[in-house]
């Protein structure tokens, strides 16, 4: 019946309410597999502790902790009261300055006006697809590759066309294979480096391809080095954008990895713009960042002080901590029937590759990390997280007694349901 003002009113109950079409394309497959309920199997179900080297989150079992040098700049910036109001969207101007100075180089040169503050290095991966791609346009992306840069481009109805990483060749890129996915409407590549969930370290020279690629199809490069720096003995880190003085790019990055603190969602975008092709870009990047209005502010107001005094033995040390963990998983996981460890170079991570023709009763990698965790109670995140199948990631931040306990366990599965 119409209502006094003319609107029709219904007198019966409510109609289901459906989602809008953006949220029901959006899709994580690690939250997805996370939250399955575990499927009960006829094997005995494991009584012991459980052990989780799935979530890449280094604070998780608290043997990595940030230095004092960041609480107390945040305890700081919080009891000056200085920041406690709305920040420009696009950053606190103390903080753009001073990752542009912590990350500018002479052949990638850097102001504040090339930075802009994001909600973790997950909103930069956001905003930098949402900035550079449109609705039906596609983007080549990593496989295996952290799984956000699927969700977020399938929830934009991006098309997400997935160039491979080559296991044999330290997880490095196909460029055949990548640049044979570019066509008219291919609006960015981008790449992770050093990656998750590979734990590789690309060299100059393999940076250098892949923006030959950029070069020669005029495409612009997104490169999320939240992993910057972080490398093991005998690897160098090398920023994309110090390798090119043409090719536009966007780098991603924040506190979140190497500062340890992956819950306090500081992240940051970079513009390397040496030709102006990105004018139109910033603008777009400034409008997107007025969605959230700015990330936390106290956050942003301690990066002067954390860039500026931590020791520079801090990472050094962290870098040494990280590999010790990751030689560990790598030496034992190699006694394990089944499984071929590719040695990572950084990063947080061990990729392994799995011989499914080893095993007796294992149908593909899902089915590996399921027995796995109702048998042994050890969680990993199977490939098909990464968009690789007959693979599984190892987190190696856990204590080294949890490796030793995960790894020991991980052999006598393989070994009980080896052929």
């Amino acid at each position: 019946m119409p209502s006094a003002n003319g609107n029709n009113v219904s007198s019966g109950n409510w109609d289901t309410i459906s989602p809008s079409d953006v949220s029901r394309r959006t899709f994580n497959p690690i939250r997805d597999v996370l939250s399955r309920p575990v499927k009960p199997l006829s094997t005995p179900r494991s009584t012991k502790d459980m052990i989780s080297l799935s979530i890449g989150d280094p604070t998780v079992f608290g043997n990595f902790k940030t230095h004092p040098v960041v609480v107390e700049a945040v305890e700081e910036a919080v009891r000056s009261f200085s920041f406690n109001g709305y920040p420009p969207s696009v950053g606190v101007p103390q903080a753009r300055d001073a990752v542009a100075r912590k990350y500018t180089h002479p052949d990638a040169p850097l102001t504040a006006n090339d930075v802009v503050m994001t909600s973790g290095c997950s909103g930069a991966v956001e905003m930098a697809i949402g900035v550079l791609c449109s609705e039906g346009q596609n983007i080549l992306l990593p496989r295996p590759g952290f799984c956000l840069y699927n969700t977020v481009a399938g929830s934009r109805n991006i098309e997400a066309r997935l160039y491979n990483l080559v296991a044999e060749r330290n997880w490095e890129v196909d460029i055949e294979h990548m640049e044979s996915l570019i066509d008219s409407k291919t609006a960015a590549i981008l790449i992770n480096n050093p990656s998750n969930p590979c734990g590789s370290n690309f060299t100059k020279a393999h940076l250098r391809a892949i923006l030959a690629v950029c070069e020669k199809h005029k495409i612009p490069l997104i490169s999320d080095e939240i992993y910057a720096d972080m490398v093991f003995s005998g690897q160098l880190f090398t920023p994309t954008a110090t390798l090119t003085s043409t090719v536009p790019i966007l780098t991603l990055g924040g506190l979140a990895k190497q500062w340890l603190v992956p819950g306090w969602r500081i992240g940051w975008i970079l513009v390397h713009d040496r030709n102006n092709a990105f004018a139109q870009v910033r603008q777009g990047l400034f409008a997107l960042s007025t969605l959230i209005n700015g990330p936390c502010a106290p956050i942003q107001a301690a990066i002067p002080k954390i860039f500026s005094e931590i020791p520079d033995s801090y990472l050094p040390e962290l870098n040494a901590q990280l590999e010790s963990h990751a030689r560990i998983l790598e030496s034992e996981l190699r006694k394990a029937p089944g499984i071929e460890v590719i040695a990572p170079q950084g990063a947080m991570y061990v990729m392994v590759k799995l011989n499914l023709k080893a095993f007796a009763d294992i149908a593909d990698d899902a089915d590996f990390c399921h027995k796995l965790k109702w048998e042994e109670n050890v969680e990993i995140l199977p490939g098909e997280c990464f968009a690789y199948p007959e693979t599984a990631r190892l987190v190696i931040t856990p204590p080294k007694d949890k490796l030793h306990a995960a790894t020991e366990r991980i052999n006598a599965f393989c070994r009980r349901h080896q052929i």
